[in-house]
């Protein structure tokens, strides 16, 4: 008996290994151009380049729970990571709908997984605002992360209505 496989979507792995690099590289740019804490604007009253640090995670939840966190997230992340990594290799090569998705969330965690493990704290350097209200500042790592849940989100969602409807 022959038994035939498709190929996995596992080469979407290059998406998360460009997100790495495109991540760190930034970050190299930020801890050698921009000085800490001074907001350098981009598009005034808009957007700002503004490098600070993050021990925590998202907009620095237990950023002040004396180390035990970067720990948490770092294996949090890795687990994340080998999960979608697990998925990837169950999704066919072309369906890029849930494939690239999984690839961004995968990028932009370990991304940040490196910051931790060398720095202790992960680097943030972009900063929106509209007047007054400032938003956390966040880095590529973080755009992948949030790109990849939305699109794990919304294909799921209509995925989900299209194959319960029928072809």
């Amino acid at each position: 008996m022959k038994t035939t496989s498709k190929p996995s979507a596992l080469t979407w792995l290059i998406l998360s290994a460009v997100v790495i690099v495109l991540d760190q590289l930034s970050k190299v740019w930020v801890l050698a151009k921009l000085p800490e804490y001074t907001a350098i604007p981009v598009i005034e009253g808009f957007w700002n380049w503004y490098r600070t640090y993050n021990t925590g995670a998202a907009f620095s939840f237990l950023s002040d729970a004396g180390g035990w966190q970067i720990w948490f997230f770092t294996i949090l992340a890795v687990a994340i990571s080998g999960l979608l990594g697990f998925w990837l290799s169950r999704t066919a090569r072309g369906d890029w709908r849930q494939a690239a998705p999984y690839a961004l969330v995968i990028g932009g965690a370990l991304g940040n997984v490196i910051d931790r493990l060398i720095h202790g704290h992960v680097v943030d350097f972009i900063q929106w605002h509209w007047r007054e209200h400032y938003w956390p500042a966040f880095n590529l790592a973080d755009s992948a992360i949030v790109a990849g849940a939305v699109g794990i989100a919304l294909f799921g969602l209509f995925d989900g209505k299209r194959k319960a409807k029928g072809p």
